[in-house]
């Protein structure tokens, strides 16, 4: 058998093998009148059939053939003309009429099948089963569960029911979701707007079911309820609700806004299913990074959810989309959710720099800049090249890390007839290319200093012209400013000089070769030799000036590969107080005081760096094994550094009257300043930076060095911590006792790694006492490290 269902005019045919809307177990009240749909367009109401307990809707059970239905039909259109001018027997509120007469509240009785709101989100179906209390009820709802509600959860009662069964309830549910069609609401829309009238429910289930049976007015009631277009809430009472028609502009503004919504949902549940398929791809199918870039809704989202995972939303907007995907995913609106999603489909690495990101670091040089820069290597021009002095005689040492980028400073050596010996520190020139305020010395500015980091650096100046015109390379002719010093049987300063040069560096050896060279005490190699005893001569000097030795162990990682799932990890502890890193820090130091007497003596502005220390009682440490333990326990009590840019200030730590960074103008902006400020004196030119200028560009780069350090910090414990995590459980560390947090926990210098780290530790143990640890968890992305002593028998 077929029924036939019009729907805007239109006919919709549905089978004999159609479900029918059945009832169920309950017991329901009789209505007198034959229930009709109606076409609204027509005026015609087609009759939905009944049969004993049966409510067949649009497809009946029963065996009618289809000549009775068209039978029916045609004796409707006959008819119709008949009744064009009688009101439609529903009753319809018009304006006039008072609301309340339609908001009188069903009372409860057990066995009534009604709705109510479980909590904000849910809205379920049950039957009320006792009295709870004066005015609650307990209810046995859809999913099997008994609760107590309150008269205010109550949304709507089912008409019609009495001692409904609450088995049936999931069936009943079905079926009327099943038979909810919106486009039955627009029918009625045109109907009521037309007549100004409003309507309950059960009316609505009266004009567009043809009955307010239970099931049709269950189905009307959740049309009403969930339509969001076509009508509004008039008046409510308890579970009673009366809603009227919107006016044509109104529903013509939210069809506008539901149809942009709907293109919206579709746009995300496609954005979902290409989330979905890269998730499951493996991880070297993955799709790359820059595929998500080439739609620019896609590339939005992407970035939505990449800026939720930092915690960097620009907009409400764009917290609102990454939270939409998140819940769309079935995953928790957390910014580890978000970051966990992007490695899964793999726009992010595994180890992906979090910090990196949400410090907006620059990693990157624009293309202006860039072009700027390689213009200024293509001019051969140099300013100086009249005053330069011609240092090339001279052997020249470069000392550095080994996979240091950047060279700024090399040293030499003599000793004079009378055994005195001489230093040149001789410092890379880059402002021979850079003047100050150009394109490139301002972008310089604004990163403040060079980034290094365990999987990469990322320069102050663009890479070309850092690498290869500013550094100073092995056996090449190279522009730099030298100072020379000549120093006192003591160790003081006796003669100094600052002038520009010209130099060939000799050698480029890393810390570890140079270590080795001095350790061979190659005659060859005497000026090396020489630089050795200046730098002990000059610690035992500034010693007895009140310097205070804050030398430690301190860990250095080289990652290959970081974007890899298991990169390399290349980690180094290097001992401050090792023979070339004492050498290098002595001889940089020195040049420090040199440039802070020549800018003192000819009243040059410049970053002049103190320390007060005068309150460190140094002999009150000396139980302390030094190295990590005493250093720590006085780096605890030091007071902040000082920059004073009229005169030198007492840098108390290093035991100098005072002190200017000069060493590292390749990647630090503030030693760039004091070449600036140096170089133009030495041509006869006034400085370009008074005291006051040079202080407002040095907060904006301290500023910027802070979260640089910070950064460096973190991502260098990140990598630790890392390496540890690979380490085998039964791994044992060498850690040191620095001081005692609480109780028996410790905080601890874990040797082999050079990181600090807090334990608990036996009782008698004691601050610079060794105890041995193993790694209990290593997180690296949550930064947790637990760390357990290993008692020893």
């Amino acid at each position: 058998m077929m029924a036939v269902r019009a729907v805007n005019g239109g006919s919709l045919f549905r089978t004999a093998a159609s479900p029918p809307l059945l009832t169920f177990g309950c017991r329901f009240r009789q209505f007198s009148s034959l229930p009709f749909r109606r076409n609204s367009e027509l005026g015609l109401r087609f009759p939905f059939f009944c049969c004993g307990n049966q409510f067949l809707g649009y497809g009946g059970g029963l065996s009618r053939s289809v000549h009775s239905l068209v039978d029916c039909v045609m004796e409707e259109l006959t008819a119709w003309r008949s009744r064009r001018r009688i009101r439609a027997t529903v009753k319809l509120t018009t304006s006039g009429e008072l609301l309340e007469d339609k908001l009188v509240n069903q009372e409860i009785e057990k066995g009534l099948l009604l709705e109510f709101k479980k909590d904000s989100d849910r809205v379920l179906l049950g039957v009320a089963q006792r009295p709870d209390g004066k005015k609650n009820w307990m209810v046995y709802d859809q999913n099997g569960v008994t609760s107590s509600i309150r008269p205010q959860q109550i949304t709507y009662i089912v008409p019609g029911v009495e001692n409904f069964d609450h088995a049936e309830i999931s069936k009943f549910l079905q079926k009327a979701q099943e038979n909810l069609d919106p486009t039955l609401l627009e029918i009625a829309w045109v109907e009521l707007l037309e007549k100004n009238a409003s309507v309950t429910a059960e009316e609505l289930a009266e004009m567009i079911f043809g009955s307010s049976e239970p099931l049709a007015s269950y189905c009307a009631h959740l049309l009403l309820s969930k339509d969001e277009v076509y009508f509004t809430v008039l008046a409510t009472k308890g579970s009673r609700t009366i809603y009227g028609p919107r006016p044509t502009g109104q529903v013509e503004e939210l069809l506008h806004k539901k149809l942009a919504k709907d293109a919206a949902e579709k746009e995300l549940q496609d954005f979902v299913q290409l989330i979905v398929s890269a998730k499951a791809k493996p991880a070297l199918a993955k799709p790359p990074k820059s595929s998500w870039m080439v739609d620019e809704k896609i590339q939005y989202k992407i970035e939505s959810l990449e800026a939720y995972a930092i915690d960097a939303c620009k907009s409400d907007e764009q917290r609102k989309t990454a939270g939409m995907i998140l819940k769309a995913m079935g995953l928790t609106k957390t910014a580890s959710s978000a970051l966990n999603l992007l490695i899964n489909i793999g726009y992010f690495p595994v180890h992906v720099n979090l910090d990196l990101l949400k410090l907006n670091i620059l990693t990157d040089h624009s293309d202006e800049i860039i072009a700027a820069a390689e213009s200024l290597l293509s001019d051969s021009s140099d300013s100086d090249e009249m005053n330069r002095e011609d240092l090339t005689h001279l052997k020249v040492y470069a000392i550095d890390v080994d996979e240091a980028d950047e060279l700024d400073d090399a040293l030499s050596a003599t000793k004079l007839q009378d055994g005195r010996m001489k230093i040149w520190i001789h410092v890379a020139d880059p402002a021979r290319y850079v003047e100050p305020g150009s394109m490139v010395d301002r972008e310089a500015l604004r990163r403040g200093t060079s980034v290094f980091l365990p999987t990469g650096t990322y320069p102050m100046f663009p890479e070309k012209l850092a690498m290869e015109g500013m550094s100073l390379k092995q056996g090449e002719l190279c522009n730099a400013v030298s100072v020379s010093v000549i120093l006192h049987s003591d160790g003081s300063i006796a003669e100094y000089s600052v002038q520009n040069s010209i130099i060939k560096p000799t050698y480029m050896l890393t810390y570890e070769s140079a270590t080795e060279l001095l350790h061979f005490n190659l005659e060859e190699e005497a000026e090396l030799k020489i630089l050795s005893e200046a730098a002990a001569l000059r610690l035992k000097w500034r010693r007895q000036q009140g310097a205070i030795d804050t030398s430690t162990l301190e860990a250095r990682i080289k990652v290959v590969n970081p974007e890899d799932l298991e990169p390399s990890i290349n980690l180094y502890v290097e001992n401050q107080a090792d023979p070339a890193m004492r050498l290098v820090s002595e001889m940089m130091i020195l040049c420090g005081e040199v440039v802070a007497t020549f800018g003192s003596c000819n009243n040059i502005p410049l970053p002049y760096r103190g320390q007060p220390q005068s309150n460190i009682d140094v002999s009150a440490y000396s139980h302390l094994p030094e190295g990590p333990v005493r250093s720590s326990a006085i780096v605890r009590i030091m007071r902040a550094a000082e920059i004073d840019f009229r005169k030198p200030i007492r840098h108390g730590v290093l035991g100098l009257p005072g002190y200017v960074q000069f060493t590292s103008p390749i990647r630090r902006y503030l030693d760039l300043l004091a070449h600036y400020q140096v170089k133009a004196f030495l041509k006869g030119e006034t400085p370009p930076f008074s005291a006051g200028q040079l202080e407002g560009m040095a907060s904006i780069v301290n500023m910027q060095v802070r979260v640089v350090r910070k950064l460096s910090a973190s991502s260098l414990r990140y990598w630790i911590i890392e390496f540890l995590r690979r380490q085998p459980r039964e791994k044992k560390y060498r850690a040191l006792i620095l001081r005692f947090i609480k109780d028996r926990i410790a905080a601890l210098f874990v040797v082999e790694v050079g990181l600090q780290a807090s334990a608990w530790v036996s009782i008698g143990s004691q601050v610079g006492d060794e105890v041995e640890v193993q790694v209990e968890e290593a997180h690296p992305r949550d930064d947790v490290l637990y760390l357990k002593e290993v008692l020893r028998n």
